[in-house]
């Protein structure tokens, strides 16, 4: 009952969380331009109403992985509302999460098509889409407490980090929840791990942008390697996750 009752109270703080992330306004150029191109559209979506506001996570409330990206595509989650929903980054990642179990199909168009994780939910450590995709060190300040709230309320024993972005911001939450990082700190890297004691595990793999799997740079058998270490992770017990270590 008691654990039943903290599920419970766990997902209606996502609930409320995510009700807090969407309201958002408190970086003006990036209101500015998701607005912008909210407004003014792709020629291909132009009978869509685009979202553009901030995006919340997406996923399993009771997931064992969190994959962290960077921030929503201008004419991506901008326009669907949730994070690698219509556009090819997305195409990329649910076909390997699909592959590895984690989604119940390959791709996803838009927010009520039927996608379901198990076991995965997606976070960014940035809720609005940056011009450039580059969001400001003030603008990824903003959104740190957003970031820390929504991993805080999910069970997370494994992180994996889409692109060095991605992992520089967990090393930074890790610390900022007490766990003591090595000197210097681990350099992220395709399949770097880190393993630290009161941590999840940490898992780096390049981001799935077009500029990487279109260059080979990223290839479906390498996000899928990743993606295998993920399970194992989550399957084996507590204290042999601990005795991994850093390794590129």
């Amino acid at each position: 009952m008691a654990k039943r009752e903290a599920v419970e109270r766990d997902l209606a703080g996502l609930g409320s969380l995510h009700e807090e992330i969407i309201a958002c306004r408190a970086c003006p150029r990036l209101v500015e331009w998701r607005e912008k191109i909210a407004r003014e559209k792709r020629r291909a979506y132009r009978d869509w109403t685009y979202w553009g506001r901030a995006v919340p996570g997406f996923g399993d409330p009771r997931a064992g992985m969190v994959i962290v990206g960077l921030a929503p595509a201008a004419h991506g989650a901008n326009r669907t509302g949730r994070y690698f929903t219509g556009d090819r980054s997305g195409e990329f990642l649910l076909a390997g999460l699909h592959r590895a179990g984690f989604a119940n199909q390959p791709r996803s168009d838009h927010r009520d098509d039927g996608l379901e994780l198990t076991g995965a939910f997606i976070s960014a450590p940035c809720r609005c889409a940056p011009p450039d995709n580059k969001p400001l060190p003030e603008e990824l300040a903003r959104c740190t407490p957003f970031f820390d709230r929504e991993l805080a309320l999910l069970p997370v024993r494994v992180v994996l980090a889409l692109g060095s972005i991605a992992w520089s911001a967990t090393l930074a939450w890790m610390q900022r929840t007490g766990v003591a990082l090595p000197s210097p700190r681990p350099a992220f890297g395709h399949g770097a791990e880190l393993a630290l004691p009161g941590a999840p595990v940490l898992l780096g793999s390049y981001h799935v942008s077009q500029q990487n799997t279109q260059t080979g740079r990223l290839t479906p058998a390498m996000f899928d390697a990743v993606t295998a270490r993920a399970r194992v992770l989550l399957e084996s017990p507590r204290e042999e996750r601990a005795r991994v270590s850093l390794f590129p």
